[in-house]
């Protein structure tokens, strides 16, 4: 028998060119990309972030549902849009990637939040990512003053994102989880959309889908009847 040439154990079933020789399914669903630098043409990279996007999303909506609710009561609709834009940033930007990592939307936000906090100090340069998500708020909020979270607001609404990002990804090694969660609900539940986004080539001409973007509502209960056509 064949062994994994990651774990060793389990008997190696899919050809894994990054290791030359076979990995069982496992070992290629938990360390694909994480660890293992597995080329951009391999055939199991693809249907294995699908498969795993997929899973995400299903435990992800609720969740985000209960968050939106929070920010609604905190700060109403420029709160939801703040975040929302968040969102939609972090898709369009990570959507083609497999190695982007959870840790790079909270480095972002939380440098977005040292950028917007009354006591800004200036740090060190930001990451490629936190300097294209600030850049991205900046645009918006120029032309839709009215409409986001502004200095007064947005730090506290960024400290709860950090902590919403943060308790999704996990404690794992470079997690991906968040990503996967995202990118997996907004192909999944608003696909437009996520062909929108995929489509955009330009930075600065985000959209902001606000209540669209919201998760589908859930069905209403049903009762058979007599003009229920289920009989």
């Amino acid at each position: 028998m064949s062994h994994c040439a990651y774990c060793t154990q389990r008997k190696g079933k899919r050809p894994c060119p990054a290791l030359a020789g076979l990995i069982c399914s496992q070992c290629c669903g938990e360390h694909r990309i994480v660890r293992v630098s597995c080329p951009a043409d391999c055939v199991y990279l693809e249907s294995g972030s699908d498969y795993q996007q997929k899973r995400l999303a299903v435990q992800f909506m609720p969740l985000r549902r209960e968050f939106y609710r929070e920010l609604t009561e905190l700060g109403g609709e420029k709160s939801v849009a703040l975040f929302n834009l968040v969102e939609v940033v972090t898709f369009g930007y990570f959507q083609r990637r497999h190695d982007g990592q959870d840790a790079e939307v909270v480095a972002a936000l939380q440098a977005l939040r040292r950028t917007l906090s009354p006591l800004h100090v200036p740090a060190a340069p930001m990451p490629v990512f936190a300097e294209y998500l600030g850049k991205e708020y900046d645009t918006f909020k120029k032309q839709n003053p009215e409409q986001i979270a502004d200095i007064s607001a947005a730090p506290e609404i960024l400290d709860r994102a950090i902590s919403f990002v943060s308790r999704f990804s996990g404690t794992g090694f470079q997690s991906q989880r968040f990503l996967g969660g995202l990118i997996g609900y907004v192909r999944a539940y608003h696909p437009d959309i996520a062909e929108h986004l995929t489509k955009q080539r330009e930075p600065g001409h985000i959209i902001l889908p606000g209540q669209q973007f919201m998760p589908p509502p859930e069905p209403e209960a049903h009762t058979h009847g007599p003009g229920c056509h289920h009989h």
